[in-house]
């Protein structure tokens, strides 16, 4: 009785991440959506949305706790509950960059200073990496973990590629500089977030292989 309420408590350990997961897959895209779109009103409502995380975030490590004060798991269980902890972590950072994205519609005014093509392609890959990251997690997928790692590679460039086009829009005209600079941010976030991702995948693999990769 004592290993059954004990398996049922690692396994909704598991499920409350992946709730949390889907939660924040929501925050994401929905704050890009308000930021390609300027619509304020999403914006508002993805910003409401951060108190759940912090609920959702708190009842993950009350069991994480209660688990390892009260259970003492075995090493491939105690695998789980660390890479639960840092997963958690991560997501925890992503939900943060995206309620700065969220934030970003209500000091844009007049528009976008170009069109957000690469920042869009940007989103997408790291928004690839989000949900992959949490399948492999799911099913302990390390090939699956490792494909959406490498994808980071991909958003570092264009990172870069659209760095540097705002920085010389600046240069050139300088009225735009506070529009310009938002879409600075808006990358660096994204940038951002993919790499938790990677150490989501990087936690996926230790859970699954108990080896410590780098993935980034």
């Amino acid at each position: 009785m004592v290993r059954e309420r004990y398996l049922e408590q690692l396994n909704l350990l598991k499920e409350s991440v992946l709730s949390l997961g889907e939660m924040v897959k929501l925050i994401f895209r929905d704050s890009m959506t308000s930021v390609i779109n300027l619509d304020i009103e999403l914006a508002s409502k993805t910003l409401a949305l951060e108190p759940e995380v912090d609920r959702l975030e708190e009842e993950i490590e009350t069991s994480i706790f209660d688990l390892l004060a009260l259970q003492q798991p075995m090493a491939s269980d105690l695998r789980l509950v660390v890479s639960t902890l840092k997963i958690t972590a991560d997501l925890r950072r992503i939900v943060g960059l995206s309620i700065n994205i969220a934030k970003i519609p209500g000091r844009i005014k007049g528009g976008h200073v170009k069109p957000l093509i690469d920042t869009r392609k940007m989103a997408d890959i790291a928004g690839f990496m989000l949900e992959n990251s949490l399948k492999a997690f799911e099913t302990q997928d390390v090939e699956l973990a490792k494909a959406a790692a490498a994808r980071d590679d991909e958003v570092d460039k264009l990172f870069y590629a659209v760095w540097v086009e705002l920085i010389e829009m600046m240069a050139k005209d300088t009225s735009i500089i506070s529009r310009a600079t938002n879409l600075l941010f808006l990358i660096r976030y994204l940038e951002r977030i993919a790499d938790h991702c990677c150490n989501m995948c990087e936690s996926v693999v230790y859970l699954a292989t108990a080896e410590r990769v780098k993935l980034n």
